[in-house]
């Protein structure tokens, strides 16, 4: 099989700077060279060229996301006072959506993040039924299978057993069917003291990376300091009888009580982050913790905008991620990327890098958030061994800065997303073509 040519005016590689009429030569899903359009054409004589308009970028990763609420959008289409209250609403249509097909508004949820340009995410699945969907749609990434709600009680008895028996059922499925998975233990107020100190252990002993909510709410601290707040009182009406409400708290912080019971990691990632103080970013970059951020999921829970300026300029790592449709207006992540970068700058940040940080947080930042950006099949840069995951955006490259024009004329303007699998790679068409439209 030969290689295809996949070129355009613009393509932004992430791993190099950007290329203006650049290509890529690939074959069966994966980046063989990188480099100028004439150059390649040159080396590769008579191969096929697919001509792609505007701006070429590597693939987007979604690096929180939960795509089988899809079709609770009615929750999302609105703002709300707090978190609590969300939280509120998001439960009576959660709980009243029995026999619902989570499955089928996973699968809506991947197509319509190929149609904003993205190629991998890390989708939090609470019902098991959704696990499989993303490889099934040419998406990379991890499937996080969600744990909430166990006690220390209700985990030895039944939880742990249950965990563990879908995780080695999933992890024996055919290879091509499903995508990796990961643990995510939902939050420092869902779970037991003991259970969130077991997944852990788990997760560690299966080789599987973990990814938690963290400090998305301001009352978050409270809960674990001193037991008290709007959370415990809506942890204790849900019914749960956890450790730190009977304790009175721990006296730590969210992120000092995770270290403390071994989940933070390299292997593990927070989502939100709206509430991190100087201390626990520091903790963080420490430990080697991504922070995917996802600010319009934050404005509609009626929250702050997260510290992104502050986790810019202390060298945090960054992700950006969508959440989901119950809580976000759309799944184009790129405007999310636009709103942090006026965030940034009303949070004081002026260095001329911040349109470049912010796409590669979109990027490869995501892929390093699920430890998939190294190595052969690679995502989040475009590059010799790289899957062949990118984007097309129809958009005027200009003369300006190429990160800025992508962040501020991105969103919205995708049309063609394509996907590398082993053998070939999926062309994923919007609302345009290019030139050729043959698989590569």
């Amino acid at each position: 099989m030969g290689a295809v040519i996949h070129s355009a005016p613009l393509v932004i590689p992430v791993s190099r700077p950007p290329l203006r009429d650049g290509a890529m030569a690939v074959r069966r899903g994966r980046v063989l060279e990188i480099g100028r359009r004439r150059e390649l054409l040159a080396a590769y004589p008579g191969e096929e060229e697919m001509r792609w308009p505007g701006v070429v970028v590597a693939g987007l990763v979604n690096a929180h996301t939960h795509l089988q609420f899809t079709r609770m959008a009615q929750v999302g289409r609105r703002v709300y006072a707090s978190f609590e209250e969300w939280s509120h609403a998001f439960d009576a249509v959660y709980f009243s959506s029995g026999g619902a097909d989570w499955a089928a508004s996973a699968r809506e949820g991947a197509e319509l993040a190929l149609r904003h340009g993205t190629t991998a995410v890390a989708d939090v699945v609470t019902d098991v039924e959704a696990m499989t969907v993303l490889s099934q749609a040419g998406l990379a990434g991890i499937s996080y299978l969600e744990v909430l709600g166990d006690t220390d009680a209700s985990w030895a008895e039944t939880g742990r057993h249950h965990l563990t028996s879908t995780v080695r059922e999933l992890a024996s499925g055919d290879a091509e069917d499903t995508a990796m998975i990961g643990i995510s233990p939902h939050a420092p107020y869902t779970l037991d003291t003991g259970v969130l100190a077991d997944l852990g252990t788990l997760a560690r002993g299966f080789g599987l990376r973990q990814h938690i909510h963290l400090l998305e709410s301001v009352h978050e601290r409270e809960y674990t300091v001193s037991g008290t707040g709007p959370i415990a009182r809506l942890v204790r009406e849900l019914g749960f009888d956890f450790e730190i409400l009977r304790a009175g708290g721990t006296g730590h912080g969210p992120v000092a009580f995770l270290d403390a019971l071994g989940l933070l990691g390299p292997h593990c990632h927070v989502a939100h982050g709206v509430h991190l103080d100087a201390g626990e970013r520091a903790l963080l970059r420490e430990r080697g913790v991504s922070v995917a951020l996802c600010p319009r999921s934050n404005r509609t829970l009626g929250l702050d905008g997260p510290p992104v300026a502050a986790l810019l300029k202390e060298g945090s790592e960054v992700a950006v991620g969508t959440d989901s449709l119950a809580s976000s207006p759309s799944l184009d992540l790129l405007e999310d990327v636009r709103l942090l970068h006026a965030l940034a700058r009303e949070q004081g940040y002026r260095a001329p890098d911040l349109a470049r940080r912010l796409v590669e947080a979109a990027t490869v930042g995501g892929a390093r958030a699920i430890g998939l950006d190294a190595g052969p099949g690679r995502i989040g840069s475009l590059g010799e061994g790289s899957r062949c995951d990118f984007a097309v955006f129809a958009i005027d490259p200009g003369e300006r800065d190429p990160y800025r024009t992508l962040v501020e004329d991105g969103p919205g303007r995708c049309v063609a997303t394509v996907t590398g699998a082993h053998r070939t790679a999926r062309v994923h068409l919007v609302n345009s073509a290019p030139e050729a439209r043959r698989g590569c």
